[in-house]
């Protein structure tokens, strides 16, 4: 299939993006960047945007920062700049490992970064990375920026915080400490495919006990995000298998999950459980 007719933009700086979506909100104007999610909904005409603001020629757009204190994703970074680490610590790792799991080679090289926090599929590594680190994520419109965290942007399946008239900025990620430990493991049914479930699992060990454990889910519920119930199994306890699996029993109680055409709720909860399970497994190696 084709998309319907719409009206094609190609502004030249930030500023031009935003007012552009301040002229046409309310006509579902959209923000064209990587387009691996949406030029293939349009396609189907799943989506019918009556304008497509396409910010590919914004150049300051696709940086990827390291600073002091965080890492910031502009709105332009695609997926296969992290192929490499882009810094020495745990998090320049984490990202390394976890594109990967993105799709398929073509796909990184395209989409982007905060393309897919925007898109919000329930499914997507980097919404459950945002979401387990606590990402701060900038929109911005034509009245100026806000800050949104990323344990808010996220509000349903596909839906997020973003007003009509914003566009996502930037994302910026905490950096972990040097001695933080960090494990990902998901499960999907072909390489490429959207993961049944997904888990991030990063903590510290301090004096033989876990200390700031971040235990987040993806692909289960409507919405990734951390389970307080698995990281308070963990918190001041000694790392080991037994610990893991209560740990991955304890999510596996918490999730709300959800039931489609390829899992069940409680295949998915179940599956959540032991995801979690290995994700620890793997930051203690």
């Amino acid at each position: 299939m084709k998309p319907a007719p719409f009206t094609h933009h190609l502004p030249g700086t930030v500023d031009e993006a935003a007012s552009l979506l301040a002229a046409h909100a309310g006509e579902d104007a959209r923000i064209l960047a990587g387009g691996q999610s949406l030029v293939p909904t349009m396609a189907f005409r799943l989506a019918r945007p009556a304008h497509l603001i396409d910010v590919n020629r914004v150049s300051d757009l696709g940086t990827v920062a390291v600073g002091e204190d965080a890492i910031g994703i502009g709105a332009l970074a695609r997926h296969g700049d992290f192929h490499r680490p882009v810094e020495d610590g745990p998090l320049g790792a984490l990202l390394s490992a976890v594109v990967r799991h993105i799709g398929h080679y073509p796909i990184r090289m395209r989409g982007t970064f905060c393309g897919s926090l925007a898109h919000a599929d329930p499914a997507s590594e980097w919404c459950l990375v945002a979401a387990t680190l606590d990402a701060r994520l900038t929109a911005r419109s034509a009245g100026g920026e806000r800050e949104i965290a990323a344990g808010s942007f996220f509000e349903w399946a596909m839906v997020t915080a973003l007003a009509e008239d914003e566009l996502l900025l930037r994302a910026d990620l905490p950096r972990l400490a040097a001695d933080a430990r960090w494990g990902f493991c998901e499960f999907a049914r072909r390489a490429g495919d959207f993961a049944l479930a997904m888990a991030l699992a990063v903590y510290r060990v301090e004096e033989g006990a876990i200390v700031e454990p971040r235990v987040g889910v993806g692909g289960v519920e409507a919405c990734p995000r951390r389970i307080p119930e698995g990281e308070a199994v963990l918190a001041g306890r000694a790392p080991g298998p037994a610990l893991f699996r209560e740990a991955g029993a304890a999510v596996a109680d918490a999730v709300d999950a959800v039931s489609d055409v390829h899992a069940s709720a409680l295949y998915r909860g179940e599956l959540a459980g032991v995801m979690v399970e290995r994700a620890l497994a793997d930051a203690a190696r």
